[in-house]
């Protein structure tokens, strides 16, 4: 695990969004299960990824590690649990297209808190690369939300505000490991698909992919988030995010023939164009770095 943590933080955050990015197809690959059922699998293999990779780490120490992240790590769980839930509502109720676009906003939620919250300063070059993206996701959203899927619109919005908070918390205590946190919000998540949902009791299949979702999408997916935000500023993490916005529709395109339409192309294109833009500024920032 060593390996992970040595990793720079925006090429964490990019393997994190390239997890996530695969969710939606996941979530409509499902047979038979519920929404409350996908949530109760996938929260539970989420729950078990998260405490093999604590108890890897720790080792004796784990329960010390739930300790540490203390009343922050407590809020952060909760708080994510709550966009976990509207995550699954929302791919099960509307596109993956609409499900991902609105998602992207998490970058406007990102540089607004961290910019009240943590006083993080925001570069030319960065609010550029917002504002750029931004017209990408308003020429997506502009032509694909559909009123009759407003249950998954709605609950899609739960996701940029819950991933921008805890972002914002991973920012401002840097020194603590927010990864216990996301074991609270597996627990929470699982509470509430059990509680909800009629019986738990699903086809192999459906469980397979429960697993799939929980293990590698949003298990590894929100690890690599987690550690890499630690040293990368709140607006860097949102424009890099954006990339799970634009493969997520691609993967639905590619594997379950959820066509995006022209104006979703090209909105996608503007917003791998910001993601270029920031990702170059950022090699050559480090170049400078470097060569002084």
């Amino acid at each position: 695990m060593t390996i992970i943590k040595n990793l720079p933080g925006p090429v964490l955050i990019f393997l994190g969004a390239l997890c996530l990015s695969f969710g939606g197809l996941i979530v409509k690959s499902f047979e038979g299960a519920n929404l409350w059922q996908i949530l109760f699998w996938r929260s539970f293999f989420f729950t078990i990824t998260v405490l093999a990779f604590l108890t890897f780490t720790y080792k004796k120490k784990l329960f010390k590690s739930f300790y540490l992240s203390g009343f922050p790590g407590l809020i952060a769980g909760v708080i994510l649990s709550l966009g976990f839930c509207g995550y699954v509502i929302a791919m099960y109720k509307t596109t993956v297209a609409n499900t991902n676009f609105i998602i992207s906003l998490q970058i406007l939620f990102l540089a607004i808190f961290g910019f009240f919250f943590l006083k993080e300063k925001i570069s030319s070059i960065t609010l550029f690369s917002i504002i750029l993206a931004l017209v990408g996701v308003l020429v997506m959203v502009g032509n694909s939300l559909s009123p009759g899927e407003l249950t998954g619109n709605l609950a899609a919005f739960s996701m940029p505000i819950t991933f921008a908070v805890l972002i914002i918390v991973v920012r401002k205590f840097p020194t603590i490991d927010m990864v216990p946190a996301q074991f609270v919000a597996g627990i929470c998540c699982c509470l509430i698909g059990y509680i909800i949902s009629n019986k738990i009791m699903i086809s192999s299949y459906d469980i397979f992919l429960g697993f799939l979702a929980g293990f590698f999408q949003i298990g590894f997916g929100f690890i690599f988030i987690t550690i890499g935000a630690r040293t990368t500023p709140s607006a860097t993490v949102g424009i890099i995010m954006l990339s799970e916005s634009v493969l997520g529709p691609l993967w639905a395109f590619l594997f379950v023939s959820e066509r995006p339409s022209v104006f979703s192309l090209i909105g996608g294109a503007i917003i791998i164009f910001a993601v270029l833009i920031q990702f170059y500024t950022l090699i050559r920032n480090n170049k400078k770095i470097i060569s002084h």
